[in-house]
């Protein structure tokens, strides 16, 4: 998924769960900087304080990254979440371990995140976790059927409206890796795929899963036919992320909520087969326009988001406009830095990878990182 849907369609969700603006802005624009959260590394301050930061995403190298240690810290816990076969902790699905790594939609193992989400939410840090574990929650939509390694379950072969391989899409994908691959200065030699290189979570398949409104169908690994709605699979998406903040709310992971009414479905579905442009960031302003023309019904709010500069939350906890970090800095200090939304969003971060990472995936038998 792209800011559109992380960020817009998550802060109206999360309206429609009952949450009020500046709680909602919070949580979507969490959700949003776990793509954007490019940086890591230790802030030094003039009065001796240091703080210890880290990443989610590299999105400079998009699915070019291969970095294994990198694809389990990051793609794994944030981007394509094990599904364990669907299976529940103790049992495994058949087949090998990769099985156990494919991203699926609402599997036991994003379940039982939820609920950790829920039971957490007596930290200062709660809400920026939710948005966190709304993100990581959404993307077992979009990223279903793929994996957050380098590995053949994620080479497919994207079909036109004939049924026949789609060339223009195969030259997208190619002219894409060699690319990515150049600018690593990574010497394959370029095939029909890319050489001997290993897919990456959805790389194969570009932004093809990321697209509200495509309805797309591929060759999988196994060359087994996949027809995508990716239309019906955002709306599911929205209905069970407001399930989830709802029962966030009441404090009870197993509370029986409404989720999404009819008219917020069809509200929402109508935009994801409006705004049909492919840049995910005009969606998205077109998204913001409808929240700041009151088309929800809840109250119009002017939203907005920047990742860096001066309206950034990393500006307004640290001063610094630099799209990169120099471990060299030194930051003054303030007391505002402890509550400030940029160090909140670090600890949830931290707090979600190490959870996912060490608590939850041996309990399926799965050991990521």
């Amino acid at each position: 998924m792209q800011i559109d849907f992380h960020h817009g369609t998550t802060y109206v969700v999360a309206r429609y769960a009952g949450f009020n603006h500046a709680e909602a802005e919070i949580i979507a624009y969490c959700s949003q900087y776990v793509d954007d959260a490019t940086n890591s590394g230790v802030l030094r301050f003039d009065n001796g304080a240091m703080y210890r930061y880290s990443s989610s995403s590299h999105k400079t190298l998009d699915y070019r990254d291969f970095n294994e240690l990198s694809n389990h810290q990051i793609w794994i816990p944030f981007h394509f979440l094990p599904a364990n076969g669907q299976q529940p902790a103790g049992a495994n699905p058949d087949g090998n371990f990769i099985e156990k790594l494919i991203c699926r939609p609402n599997s036991p193992v994003a379940e039982d995140m939820l609920r950790e989400c829920v039971n957490d939410r007596n930290k200062s840090y709660s809400l920026h976790r939710l948005g966190i574990t709304m993100h990581v929650y959404a993307d077992t939509w979009a990223h279903q059927g793929f994996a957050g390694v380098t590995h053949d379950v994620n080479d497919i072969h994207a079909l036109d409206e004939q049924g026949n391989e789609d060339e223009s899409f195969l030259a997208r994908k190619k002219n894409f890796f060699k690319k990515g691959i150049v600018e690593n200065i990574f010497n394959q030699v370029i095939g029909k795929f890319i050489g001997d290189v290993k897919p990456l979570g959805h790389g194969a398949a570009l932004s093809q899963p990321d697209k509200p409104f495509l309805k797309w169908s591929y060759h999988d690994h196994n060359n087994q036919l996949v027809k995508r709605d990716n239309t019906k699979i955002f709306l599911e998406a929205a209905d069970r992320l407001c399930q989830a903040m709802q029962r966030y709310q009441l404090g009870d992971p197993d509370a029986r909520v409404r989720g999404l009414s009819q008219d917020a479905q069809d509200k929402i579905e109508e935009l994801f087969l409006l705004f049909t442009d492919e840049d995910g960031e005009r969606r998205h302003r077109q998204w913001l326009e409808k929240i700041e023309a009151g088309f929800f019904g809840f109250s119009a709010e002017k939203l907005e988001y920047h990742e860096k500069g001066v309206n950034s939350w990393k500006y307004q906890a640290i001063k610094t406009t630099k799209p990169f970090d120099d471990p060299t800095d030194i930051f003054p200090y303030s007391d505002l830095f402890l509550k400030s939304d940029w160090k909140m969003f670090h600890d949830a971060l931290l707090a979600h990878r190490f959870f996912i990472i060490h608590n939850l995936l041996p309990q399926y038998g799965i050991c990521a990182a």
